[in-house]
C-alpha cells in the first residue's frame, strides 16, 4: 500500500545566464531559497535525487554529480541518487523522491535539478555548434543524425518555396541550434498539413507565453511580444521563429516531499498533495506517449482532464504546447491551434497553460525544467503566484518530456497536484 505524499516546500532561482557561476554555486543558491521558506530543515532530509544532463559533457563531471554538488552543503551523509533523463531529468528526480516517500523508505526527501546550458560570450561558432550537438545525446544518435539532415533539407526547401512566392515575411533561418528544433518543425508542418493549423496560431501561443513570462520574476524572458513581432522574428526552422523556441540558459529548482504522517510534525506548512506521479519511456510502442502516461495519471488521481485548472507543459517550442494540449485531453486531436486561438490557454481563460511563461520564456535549463514546473504549480495552488495567479486553481498538471525516440518522447513524466484545503 503506497502512502500519501505531499510537497512541503519548493524553491528555485531566476533562470538566466550566469557565466561566472558553476553548478555548485547554483545548487547552493537554490537550496538557500528552498530552505528559507521550508517547514522541513536540511537535517531532516533523509535522501536526495539530483538531476543534471550536461555537467559531464561540459567539464567531465560524470557519475557522482549530486554528491559533488550537495556535499559542500553538508548533505554528503545521506543517500544521493543521480538522475539523467534528458529534458525530463527534473521530473524524473521528483518521481524518484515521490516513490521513496510513498514506499515508506523515507519521510522527507529532496528532488533537485541544476543545469548550465549557456555557452559563454566569446565562444567560437564551432564551440557553440559543438554545444548544440550535445543535445543529440537525448536521442538515438545514429538514427537522429540521418533524420536531422533530411528535416533540415525539407525545411530549407520549404523556406525557398515561400521566399520565391513572396510569402516569407521574417528573417532567414540557419545557424547553430538544437537539433530538437528541427524535429519540432517537422511535427509542426505535419500538423499543419493534416489539420490546417497555422503559423499564426503558433505565434499566438508564443505571444501568450511572453505575456505570462513578463509577470514572472523568475523567468528568463520577461518582455511582452505581439503576434506580429513573434512572426517577424528570425526563422529557426520553418515554421518556427526564434520567439517560438525555448532559450539557452542556466537554472535550478527543488522540492521537498514528505509523507502524510510527517505532516503532523510540521508547523506553518501548506501541503500540496501529489495525486499522481507517472514516469514512462518511449520506444517501439505506437501512439502518443504523453497520452498514455496522462491516462494512467488521471486514473491514479481519479480525475479527468476537465478537472485540471491549470497546467505546465513541455513547450520547447510553441508547437510543443499545441501538441500537448491535445495529448493531455484538454482539446480534441487537431484542435490545439484553434484552442489557443480561442484564448482558453491564457490567463483569464478556461484553462491557463504555462502561467510561468513555459520553457519558451521561463527558460529551459534541462535538468531543472521539470522541477520548475512543479514549483510554479505549487505557487499557483497556494495562491502565491502574484500577477500571474490562476483564479480558483485547485488541481494542476505538469507534463515534462525528455529526448526523442523515433517521433515520440524518450521519457515523459506526468504529475497531478492538488492544492491545500481542496
Amino acid at each position: 500500500m503506497m502512502r500519501d505524499v505531499y510537497i512541503a516546500a519548493v524553491g528555485m532561482i531566476p533562470f538566466g545566464k550566469y557565466p561566472d557561476r558553476g553548478i555548485k554555486d547554483l545548487t547552493a543558491w537554490t537550496m538557500q531559497n528552498l530552505l528559507a521558506h521550508s517547514p522541513v530543515t536540511q537535517e531532516a532530509i533523509e535522501a536526495a535525487w539530483f538531476a543534471n544532463a550536461g555537467w559531464g559533457m561540459q567539464i567531465g563531471q560524470h557519475c557522482i554529480r549530486g554528491q559533488v554538488a550537495l556535499g559542500p552543503l553538508g548533505m554528503g551523509g545521506i543517500p544521493i541518487m543521480n538522475v539523467e533523463n534528458a529534458c525530463a531529468g527534473g521530473s524524473s528526480a521528483f518521481h524518484g523522491a515521490w516513490l521513496g516517500v510513498a514506499a515508506g523508505a523515507y519521510d522527507a526527501a529532496l528532488a533537485i535539478g541544476v543545469e548550465k546550458t549557456f555557452v559563454a560570450t566569446g565562444a567560437t561558432p564551432e564551440q557553440k555548434a559543438q554545444g548544440f550537438k550535445g543535445f543529440l545525446a537525448g536521442t538515438d544518435v545514429e538514427v537522429t543524425t540521418r533524420l536531422i539532415e533530411q528535416v533540415q533539407a525539407d525545411a530549407e526547401l520549404r523556406r525557398q518555396e515561400l521566399e520565391a512566392r513572396g510569402e516569407l515575411t521574417h528573417g532567414e533561418g540557419g545557424g547553430a541550434r538544437s537539433p530538437f528544433m528541427d524535429i519540432y518543425s517537422m511535427g509542426a508542418r505535419a500538423h499543419m498539413a493534416s489539420y490546417g493549423s497555422t503559423q499564426e496560431q503558433l505565434a499566438i501561443i508564443a505571444a501568450k507565453n511572453h505575456h505570462h513570462g513578463s509577470l514572472n520574476p523568475d523567468a528568463q524572458y520577461r518582455m511582452e511580444m505581439t503576434v506580429e513581432e513573434v512572426l517577424a522574428d528570425r526563422l529557426v526552422s520553418h515554421p518556427l521563429t526564434r520567439a517560438m523556441c525555448a532559450p539557452i540558459g542556466d537554472g535550478a529548482a527543488a522540492a521537498i516531499l514528505v509523507s502524510g504522517d510527517y505532516l503532523d510534525r510540521l508547523v506553518d506548512v501548506r501541503p500540496v498533495k501529489v495525486r499522481a506521479s507517472v514516469l514512462a519511456s518511449g520506444g517501439a510502442q505506437r501512439g502518443n506517449q504523453s497520452t498514455r502516461a496522462a491516462l494512467k495519471a488521471y486514473d491514479l488521481a481519479s480525475v479527468g482532464p476537465e478537472s485540471i485548472d491549470t497546467a505546465e507543459v513541455h513547450d520547447a517550442t510553441a508547437f510543443g504546447e499545441l501538441a500537448q494540449t491535445e495529448a493531455l485531453g484538454f482539446c480534441e486531436p487537431g484542435d490545439g491551434g484553434r484552442y489557443a486561438e480561442s484564448g482558453a490557454t491564457a490567463l483569464g481563460g478556461v484553462r491557463p497553460i504555462n502561467p510561468s511563461g513555459g520553457l519558451e520564456c521561463r527558460g529551459h535549463p534541462i535538468g531543472a525544467t521539470g522541477l520548475a514546473q512543479i514549483a510554479e504549480l505549487v505557487f499557483q495552488l497556494r495562491g502565491e503566484a502574484g500577477d500571474r495567479q490562476v483564479e480558483g486553481a485547485r488541481m494542476a498538471l505538469a507534463e515534462n518530456g525528455g529526448g526523442f525516440i523515433a517521433n515520440g518522447e524518450a521519457a515523459v513524466a506526468i504529475h497531478i497536484l492538488e492544492g491545500p484545503g481542496s
